[in-house]
C-alpha cells in the first residue's frame, strides 16, 4: 500500500506481474514529491512530550498571527522558548526570527534556554526590547529622518537638564504663577508620545492644575523637538517615534525588514504602548507571521501608556488571528486559583480563560478583617512569625498593596519585631523626601541643635539658599539664636519673614501638654503650603501626610515617636537571625512591581474600598477594571497560602467618608472559596 499520496496520483505496482507462487510478499512504499520530502523537517525535540496540549498547539502554529492568551503561571516564557526552537529545527534562518520583550534580560535568558534545546544557532536570533531593536534599525537608517547614524541618546536626566535650559531660555521660570518644573514637563510629553494623544489632552487628564499654561507647554514641547532634532539627539520616546516614522514613510524599507523578521513574536503584549503596536503591524504588513504573547488580565499599567486595547484588538487587527489560551497553571494550588477565577469573572472586558492545576491539596484563603490599621499590621507580624516557625523562609513571604503608603505601619512594627525586609515599588516611609522634611520639623522641636534638621527645612521656605541658611544655622548653632518670641524676631533679620515665620510654628509645638497628634495636626497645616509649592505631585503626596498622622496618633511621647522614626532599616541594623547571619528577608512590594514575580505565601493588605480599589478610580469605569486586574495580579502571587486583609472604619480626609466596605473585588466571594475571618485584641 501507498501512504499520504496525493488524490490524483494513481495507485503504483512496483512488483513484475507474474511471479512465481513462491514469492516473498510484496513490500509497500511511501511515495512523496522530492521537493516535499526535503522540506519535512526532522524535529529532534519530543515537543509532545515537553508541552501540555495547548502550548503545544501554539508552538506547532508558526504560519499566520497568533494571539496567545496565557494566564497567571500557565508558562508563556517555556511556549515562547520552545516556539523559537521550533522555527530553527523546521529550517528558519535564525536571523528571520524577532523577539521583542520588555526587559534585555528576559530576551537573553529566552535564548539561552532556547540555545541549550536547538544549539548555538539559536543565540543569532534577533532578540531584545522594542528600544534596542530600534536604536539597531535607526543606526543603519538615520539619514532617511533626517539625522545622522551618529545620533545620541538621551537618559532621563539628560531629558530634564534640556527641558530645564529651554524653560528658562523661554522665561517661563520667572512666571509670576507656578510653571510645572522639568521632571513634570518631561513626564507630560513622555505621555503624549507613548499614548499618541495630545499634550492637551494630557494637561487635561492627568495636570488639571496646568490648565492655564496649555499653549506654553505645547511650545516648549515643540521647542524641545526642535532643539533634538538640531543637535542631533534623541531620548527614549523618539526611538519608537522614528522607528515607526521610518517604516510608514519608505515602504520599500518596510518591505525589506518584514522579509528580514519573517517570525515576529513579542511577549507581554498587554503592555505594549500604541507605538510599539504600530511597529509591530507594519513589520508583519506583508507576511502577517506575527505571535504576540500576553494576559489581558494582567494590563496594569495604563500610567505608563500601556493600552489594554492593543491585546483585546488584536485578531481585528491581524484577520485570521489564530487564539490559543494557556489556562493550566504551575504555580498555585487549586483553591487560589477559584479565588482568582472569582475575582476575574466579574470583569467587563475580557478574553475567556478559567486557570486550573494539577497540583493536589491547599488551604483556602483568607479574607481577615480588623478594627483598625494598627491591629492590621499586629496580625500581619504575628502571621508571619508562626509561618517562619512552621518552616517558610522570610524570602517566600511578600506583602502586597495597592500604594507605597499604605505599607508604613506594617513596617514601624517589622522593625520593632526584628523582622528584615527588602521594599520592592516606591520608598521606604523614612526615605520619601516629604516625610523627611515632617520629621526634620519635629526634630529640631526636641533637640533645636539639630543643624542636619535645621539646614533642611530651612531650605524648603521661599527666598532662602545656602547662604541664608547657614547664617541662621551659625547663630543657632552659636546659641544665639532660639525657638523664642524674641528668636523669632530675630530670625526675620537674620533671613527673612518665612524664616520668622517658620520660628513662629515651631514656638507653637513647644508646650510639653501639647500631645503629639496635636503637634504633627499642626505641623502639616504649616507645611501643606509649602509641600504644594516644591511637589508637581503634591495631590498624590498628601495621602502620605494622612498616614503620617495616623500613625502619629498612638504615640504620647514625641521622643518615642522620632525613636521609632529613625530606626536604621532592619537590611542595616538586624544582624541576623540564625547563626549571626541573616539571608533572609521578608519582602514588601506594591502589586505593580510584583507582576511576573511568586511565592509561597502572599498578604494583600488594605482591601478596602477606597484604598484598594483607590477613590481616584471611581469615575472612570476603565480605571475601574484596572483596579480589578491589579486584584488578580496580587492574587496569583500565591503558591500555597493566600491572605487578603483590611481595616474597617477608616476616616479618609480627602474625601469626608469614613472606609468601613471591603474592597469590591472581595465582598461578595462566596464562602466555599474563601474563609472570612475577624480579628480581635484579646
Amino acid at each position: 500500500m501507498i501512504n499520504n499520496q496525493p488524490p490524483d496520483t494513481p495507485s503504483t505496482d512496483l512488483t513484475k506481474p507474474e511471479q512465481p507462487e513462491q514469492a516473498p510478499a510484496r513490500k509497500t512504499f511511501v511515495l512523496r514529491r522530492k521537493a516535499d520530502a526535503e522540506a519535512t523537517p526532522h524535529f529532534r525535540i519530543r515537543y509532545a512530550d515537553e508541552l501540555n496540549a495547548t502550548q503545544l498547539a501554539a508552538v506547532e502554529q508558526t504560519e499566520g498571527p497568533v494571539l496567545v492568551i496565557a494566564g497567571a503561571g500557565t508558562g508563556k516564557t517555556r511556549t515562547l522558548v520552545y516556539r523559537v526552537a521550533r522555527l530553527i529545527e523546521m529550517g528558519i534562518k535564525p536571523e528571520q526570527i524577532l523577539l521583542l520583550t520588555f526587559t534585555r534580560k528576559s530576551a537573553q535568558e529566552m535564548l539561552r534556554r532556547a540555545a541549550a534545546l536547538v544549539g548555538s544557532r539559536a543565540e543569532q536570533v534577533n532578540g531584545g526590547t522594542f528600544h534596542s531593536f530600534a536604536n539597531l534599525t535607526l543606526r543603519k537608517y538615520a539619514q532617511l529622518l533626517n539625522y545622522q547614524s551618529t545620533f545620541t541618546i538621551l537618559d532621563q536626566g539628560d531629558c530634564e537638564d534640556v527641558m530645564n535650559l529651554l524653560r528658562a531660555r523661554m522665561g517661563f521660570d520667572t512666571k509670576g504663577r507656578r510653571f510645572p518644573r522639568k521632571q513634570t514637563l518631561a513626564s507630560m510629553i513622555s505621555a503624549s508620545i507613548n499614548r499618541m494623544t495630545p499634550i492637551r489632552e494630557i494637561i487635561e487628564e492627568d495636570y488639571p492644575q496646568y490648565r492655564r499654561d496649555v499653549e506654553e507647554i505645547e511650545k516648549l514641547a515643540r521647542s524641545y523637538q526642535e532643539y533634538k532634532r538640531m543637535h542631533n539627539l534623541m531620548d527614549y520616546d523618539d526611538l519608537l517615534v522614528n522607528m515607526a516614522l521610518l517604516l510608514q514613510k519608505h515602504p520599500e524599507l518596510r518591505e525589506r525588514l518584514g522579509e528580514t523578521h519573517r517570525y515576529i513574536m513579542v511577549d507581554e503584549y498587554q503592555d505594549t504602548n500604541k507605538l510599539q503596536h504600530e511597529v509591530v503591524r507594519l513589520l508583519a504588513e506583508r507576511h502577517q507571521n506575527v505571535m504576540v504573547v500576553g494576559d489581558d488580565s494582567q494590563s496594569i499599567y495604563s500610567f505608563r501608556g500601556a493600552n489594554f486595547r492593543n491585546i483585546m484588538d488584536f485578531p481585528r487587527g491581524f484577520p485570521g488571528t489564530t487564539v490559543i489560551t494557556l489556562e493550566e497553571n504551575y504555580r498555585s494550588v487549586q483553591p487560589i486559583l477559584n479565588f482568582t477565577n472569582e475575582v476575574l469573572s466579574h470583569a467587563i472586558e475580557k478574553y475567556e480563560k478559567h486557570l486550573y492545576t494539577r497540583r493536589p491539596g491547599g488551604a483556602l484563603p483568607m479574607v481577615v478583617s480588623t478594627a483598625d490599621e494598627h491591629l492590621q499590621s499586629e496580625f500581619i507580624v504575628q502571621q508571619i512569625l508562626e509561618l517562619r516557625e512552621q518552616g517558610v523562609e522570610l524570602n517566600e513571604i511578600a506583602v502586597l498593596f495597592r500604594s507605597s503608603f499604605l505599607s508604613f505601619d506594617l513596617e514601624i512594627e517589622l522593625t520593632k519585631a526584628n523582622i528584615p525586609y527588602v521594599k520592592m515599588g516606591g520608598f521606604k516611609f523614612i526615605e520619601t523626601a516629604h516625610v523627611k522634611d515632617l520629621i526634620a520639623h519635629l526634630r529640631v522641636v526636641h533637640n533645636p541643635r539639630d543643624v542636619v534638621s535645621w539646614n533642611r527645612i530651612l531650605l524648603l521656605l521661599e527666598g532662602v539658599g545656602p547662604r541664608t541658611a547657614q547664617r541662621v544655622v551659625d547663630e543657632i548653632a552659636d546659641g544665639r539664636l532660639e525657638i523664642t518670641r524674641q528668636g523669632a524676631e530675630s530670625a526675620r533679620k537674620i533671613g527673612n519673614a518665612a524664616v520668622g515665620e517658620l520660628f513662629d510654628m515651631l514656638l507653637t509645638l513647644l508646650p510639653e501638654k501639647m500631645s503629639v497628634p496635636e503637634k504633627v495636626d499642626q505641623l502639616i497645616r504649616y507645611y501643606k503650603p509649602i509641600m504644594r509649592g516644591k511637589y508637581d505631585d503634591y495631590i498624590k503626596r498628601e495621602k502620605d501626610l494622612e498616614m503620617f498622622s495616623e500613625i502619629a496618633g498612638r504615640y504620647r511621647s514625641l521622643n518615642s515617636f522620632l525613636a521609632d522614626m529613625a530606626l536604621e532599616p532592619p537590611t542595616e541594623s538586624v544582624t541576623g537571625i540564625e547563626d549571626g547571619k541573616e539571608d533572609e528577608q521578608l519582602i514588601l512590594s506594591t502589586i505593580h512591581s510584583a507582576k511576573g514575580l511568586e511565592w509561597n505565601t502572599v498578604f494583600v493588605i488594605w482591601a478596602l474600598d477606597g484604598r484598594f480599589p483607590s477613590t481616584w478610580a471611581a469615575g472612570s469605569l476603565d480605571q475601574m477594571e484596572e483596579e480589578r486586574r491589579l486584584m488578580y495580579v496580587a492574587t496569583t502571587r500565591a503558591k500555597d497560602r493566600l491572605i487578603i486583609t483590611y481595616p474597617i472604619n477608616i476616616f479618609d480626609r480627602e474625601s469626608g467618608m469614613v472606609l468601613s466596605k471591603p474592597s469590591r473585588f472581595i465582598a461578595d466571594i462566596p464562602e466555599e472559596i474563601a474563609e472570612k475571618w475577624v480579628v480581635s485584641q484579646e
